[in-house]
């Protein structure tokens, strides 16, 4: 099992899209610990919203759709869709 995340930084008000076949809470505990990458600066990230998918390619392809976007306010709008079923 696969899932495409997004999460969302308050103090850079920002969000990060990826994707990942490891446990999401262990991923999140990387994002938010002090490391060299673009997540480890302020360890305030946390999910809002999943996805999940059969394959690595399906993950992967949603996650560069959403990526391909450069919208925060499209990117809110799925987040809230998600909220509103």
């Amino acid at each position: 099992m696969w899932t495409f995340y997004i999460l969302y930084s308050s103090i850079l008000n920002l969000f990060y899209i990826g994707f990942t076949g490891d446990e999401l809470t262990e991923r999140l505990r990387r994002h938010n610990s002090n490391h060299q990458g673009f997540t480890g600066k302020k360890g305030d990230w946390e999910i809002k919203f999943t996805e999940t998918y059969n394959t690595k390619a399906e993950a992967y392809q949603r996650e560069q759709e959403v990526k391909k976007w450069k919208s925060h306010k499209l990117i809110e709008k799925l987040i809230g869709s998600a909220h509103s079923d």
